[in-house]
């Protein structure tokens, strides 16, 4: 496994999976750029969370989008909703704790030269994502405030925006969830 030591290339993470496709949200908050490269997933009919028969049930670790997990990459150490982040890349997951979800940032980035696959099974068949629920390899987690979207998010968006100042916002949109974190940049 490697940590979090080099910045990860963009293009290294795009996959051509059409029906999650790479996606990606930045923000420069005093001249420090921060930014998520993820595959964002669409609902397509489908119950993604919340209850009985949802495709990822209440209590399960996410991996925050589909394919490779999800990369946040910071050029200025951030405090997240309490959670002190240095610089770095980081793999990033959501813990679905009954309704009160917890961003987890992990240090693991790769595993065997490749790109950590997420939670599931990589294109290879090789089942992944034990680095998600491993405390070792967390740096630690983060509450989020959770909400409703006026109307169903059809494909799963993430968003960085700044919010004055030093301060952010850190805003996930999915199906029939929102949530969101304050972040201030160091």
């Amino acid at each position: 496994m490697t940590l979090a030591v080099a910045q990860v290339k963009k293009e290294d993470l795009a996959t051509k999976n059409t029906k999650s496709p790479g996606a990606e949200t930045s923000v420069t908050i005093n001249g420090k750029n921060l930014w998520i490269y993820y595959h964002a997933p669409s609902v397509r009919g489908r119950h993604i969370f919340n209850g009985a028969g949802a495709l990822q049930p209440d209590g399960t670790v996410w991996r925050l989008g589909a394919d490779y997990a999800t990369v946040l990459h910071t050029d200025a150490d951030l405090d997240l909703n309490g959670l002190a982040i240095p610089k770095g890349d980081y793999t990033l997951y959501i813990d679905l704790d009954n309704g009160q979800w917890k961003l987890i940032v992990n240090k693991t980035l790769m595993a065997g030269g490749k790109h950590i696959w997420g939670v599931g099974v990589s294109p290879d068949g090789v089942r992944e994502g034990a680095t998600t629920n491993d405390p070792a390899t967390e740096l630690g987690r983060a509450s989020l405030t959770m909400g409703k979207p006026s109307s169903p998010v059809e494909t799963l968006k993430i968003t960085l925006s700044g919010a004055g100042g030093a301060k952010g916002k850190l805003l996930i949109e999915w199906e029939n969830v929102t949530a969101s974190a304050p972040f201030s940049v160091k």
